[in-house]
């Protein structure tokens, strides 16, 4: 594995966290049209069939035995249950505050890769999390008002997904799932998710406005499409060879990519103290990437040991 983050990697990230920005208004918008759970269900079907034939056209071993069967539905239950922990959240609280509560996620990654993964937690790398965390916050500065219980519940939710969103990298970088192909290990979290969806969907009696759903499609097919079955076999990819906190950490600047999104598509006004916050992020992954070569020393001897 390695211990640094080269520049294709980097190149990767910030394409992910973009696509992963503007994915936040893609789920608010769909969720005027379709509920929840089943726009939940639904993209994880849409999104599995075409994983599936990608497999298929490139021949990848899917069905052999390999251990990965039961981290693979614990993935996949985590991975379904986050992702409606987030839909259901965005129906009770604004989008800016979700963000930054979903976003804790790097927290517990670092955590988790500290007590499981032998992935040390440095004051160095405390410090990076903590600055672009508090960059985040800056950017959202004005959002932070005193909420209503109904977004109370929602920001709950949101910090719910966050940590199973962590729990879920752990988990599969703890497990046998590293060691699978990517395609196979988003297979048994998109599959687990659209079953799990649109059952919960149809038990809870969630209905589909046809009208709405047809003028949201585009914004459900970015989802489906480019997220979910694109984008998600680039992070398990990177997660193969690169260390979970690493990663993790980049993930600060997706929220950042939603402020864009939103002053490019929305018209929202660009203020210095987004500028601010871009800083403070870029300094925080400057923070947690410093020194590659003492840490891969530092693994070394470990793994001697």
């Amino acid at each position: 594995m390695k211990t640094a983050l080269d520049i294709r990697a980097v190149v990767i990230l910030v394409v992910l966290c973009g696509s992963w920005g503007l994915n936040q208004v893609a789920i608010k918008v769909a969720l005027w049209g379709i509920p929840p759970a089943i726009q939940m269900g639904t993209r994880s079907l849409i999104a599995t069939l075409l994983v599936f034939a990608w497999c298929v056209l490139t021949r990848k071993a899917l069905f052999q035995r390999d251990g990965s069967l039961w981290p693979g539905l614990a993935a996949g239950l985590m991975f379904g249950l986050e992702f409606l922990a987030i839909f259901w959240g965005l129906q009770y609280t604004t989008a800016a505050r979700a963000v930054i509560f979903i976003y804790m996620t790097p927290f517990v990654v670092a955590l988790g890769g500290h007590f499981f993964l032998h992935e040390p937690l440095g004051s160095r790398k405390l410090v990076g999390l903590a600055a672009a965390f508090l960059g985040v916050v800056l950017a959202f500065f004005d959002e932070l008002s005193l909420p209503s219980r109904a977004a109370l519940f929602g920001d709950a939710l949101c910090i719910l997904a966050a940590f199973l969103w962590g729990a879920t990298t752990v988990l599969i970088k703890g497990s046998v799932l590293s060691e699978v192909s990517a395609e196979k290990t988003l297979l048994y979290q998109l599959a687990v998710s659209a079953l799990f969806g649109l059952v919960l969907g149809v038990a809870i009696g969630e209905r589909v406005d046809l009208g709405f759903a047809i003028a949201v499609a585009p914004a459900f097919l970015y989802q489906a499409v480019w997220v979910a079955a694109i984008t998600y076999v680039a992070w398990f990819a990177l997660m193969r060879d690169y260390p979970a906190s690493l990663l993790s950490s980049f993930t600060f600047l997706t929220p950042l990519f939603g402020v864009a999104f939103g002053a490019a598509i929305l018209g929202d006004p660009l203020s210095t103290r987004l500028i601010a916050a871009l800083v403070l992020v870029a300094a925080g992954i400057y923070l947690v990437n410093r020194d590659p070569a003492r840490r891969a020393s530092r693994e070394a001897s470990t793994d001697a040991a």
